[in-house]
């Protein structure tokens, strides 16, 4: 399902499978962000005529902090090799004021897609950049004797002729090579070295492509910093980068770092950057995903005022990019119409019937997502993939200590996060994380020391996090 049809065609049911891996309940969420993405590959199956007129489901996602949200679409980008970028309607401003753009979003998705294109093509040919690469060493370590350099006018062939130096004959000829076999069968020896690592540690001198010198941040054009361009297109920092030649230095490294170099820059020169340009260009068009996040901090409630008005302004200035329209960034042209935009927000003190009726309009899916009980932390804790229980064992392990957790040590740890997302602010499932690393503060200072094992029980537990946990103002600045 990526842009150029690399990926399987996945079902909405392996979807949710998927996303069950990493993420716990919110089967309802799961199940819309599956059957638009499936809709997507629907529509590339109609004819060209009637897929233009099939405009994406995007969706709002109402739920609290820390309830999978941004997981649920980062994990579904990266699960098809879709393209995908997450910004905080917060960070942006009307026009006229100082600040992010809108445009910026669509700029961001397209540098993100080229460097999923850029990835997929390294990957390709790096066969071909590795023997590349270990030619350019070879020649670095054991050059070949050189030729002698033909004269580059008569004048010098007459000046050499009168000075006793004329053309290479016979005799020079046999002895370059028998030197070249020489060095040939030097050359071979070091080839088996090279190939078997017993050279990464020697020391090689090797040209290296210096970077193009950054310009400040003035050249930027249109509110991007960064001089990626704004309206406008590219930005000046864009145009006179590209009119800088490449300077190469020589530099004396080891084996090992200069073959990552070299691997580098083959790799750069066997990818034609226009081509990758294009392939990200229409990828992030017919396959792109921007997470708008916290967009419920530019809703306006009735009667409200004030800074209310600006973010009105926000709104209006975000309509056109998610109806369809044209985005100028330096990869040229984009346009957005099957971008699919995923928005969340909490939604506590604002309504999402308080964004403007245009904008409400433009997320036809929503979908409520549930606050997380202390059965689903507790599930957190050790049925992901990337379950803490699982980070924290590994991390540990890396000093020699063992961590043994009890059924009743988890339901414990489920047990104070749970209390503490109650009596202070709710975050979700990030408590967890405090709660560890709380839990484990003494075992990972004295790790390197004191190696063995840590069996964590309710009353390992109860001893660490239990003054804490009862003590209101203790909790909501330390948990």
């Amino acid at each position: 399902m990526s842009g150029d049809g690399a990926s399987p065609p996945w079902t909405p049911r392996e979807i949710v499978a998927e996303l069950d891996k990493f993420i716990i309940g919110q089967a309802e969420a799961k199940r819309t962000v599956a059957i638009a993405l499936r809709t997507r590959l629907r529509r590339r199956a109609l004819p060209p005529d009637l897929a233009a007129e099939v405009t994406p489901r995007n969706i709002l996602m109402i739920g609290p902090t820390g309830v999978g949200k941004t997981e649920i679409a980062r994990r579904i980008a990266r699960l098809v090799g879709a393209p995908f970028a997450k910004v905080e309607a917060t960070k942006f401003t009307e026009v006229g004021y100082v600040g992010r753009d809108v445009d910026s979003m669509v700029r961001e998705l397209v540098e993100a897609s080229l460097r999923l294109v850029k990835a997929e093509r390294a990957a390709a040919v790096e066969d071909q950049a590795r023997q590349r690469a270990a030619e350019a060493l070879l020649d670095a370590l054991v050059p070949l004797p050189p030729r002698a350099a033909p004269p580059r006018s008569p004048l010098e062939a007459l000046m050499g002729a009168l000075g006793g130096a004329g053309p290479p004959g016979a005799e020079d000829e046999e002895d370059l090579r028998r030197r070249r076999e020489a060095v040939r069968a030097e050359r071979a020896r070091v080839r088996q070295q090279l190939e078997a690592g017993d050279l990464e540690a020697r020391e090689v001198e090797i040209e290296v492509e210096a970077p193009v010198p950054s310009l400040p941040p003035a050249f930027g054009v249109g509110g991007d910093p960064s001089g990626a361009g704004g309206e406008g297109g590219p930005g000046i920092a864009d145009l006179l980068g590209s009119l800088m030649p490449r300077q190469r230095r020589r530099r004396r490294l080891s084996v090992a770092e200069a073959r990552r170099i070299l691997e580098g820059q083959e790799t750069a020169r066997l990818i034609d950057p226009e081509q990758a340009a294009r392939s990200a260009v229409a990828r992030a068009e017919e396959g792109g995903i921007i997470f708008i996040d916290e967009i419920d901090k530019i809703a306006v409630r009735d009667g409200a005022a004030g800074a209310d008005v600006s973010r009105e302004g926000v709104q209006r200035d975000l309509l056109p990019i998610v109806e369809g329209s044209t985005v100028q960034t330096r990869h040229g042209p984009v346009r957005t119409d099957h971008m699919l935009f995923i928005a969340a927000g909490a939604f506590h003190v604002s309504r999402p019937s308080d964004l403007i009726p245009e904008l409400q309009g433009r997320f036809p899916v929503r979908v409520e997502l549930q606050p997380l009980s202390r059965a689903d932390l507790r599930r957190i804790l050790v049925e992901p993939e990337n379950a803490l229980v699982r980070q924290y064992g590994a991390l540990l392990g890396t000093d020699g200590v063992r961590v043994e957790f009890t059924d009743d040590g988890l339901d414990a740890v489920a047990d104070v996060a749970h209390h503490v997302n109650e009596q202070t602010e709710n975050i979700g499932a990030r408590r967890l994380h405090t709660v560890m690393e709380k839990l484990f503060e003494d075992a990972a200072f004295a790790a390197p020391e004191e190696a063995g094992a840590v069996r964590v029980d309710a009353a390992y537990v109860h001893q660490r996090l239990d003054r804490l946990a009862g003590d209101r103002d203790l909790s909501r600045y330390i948990l």
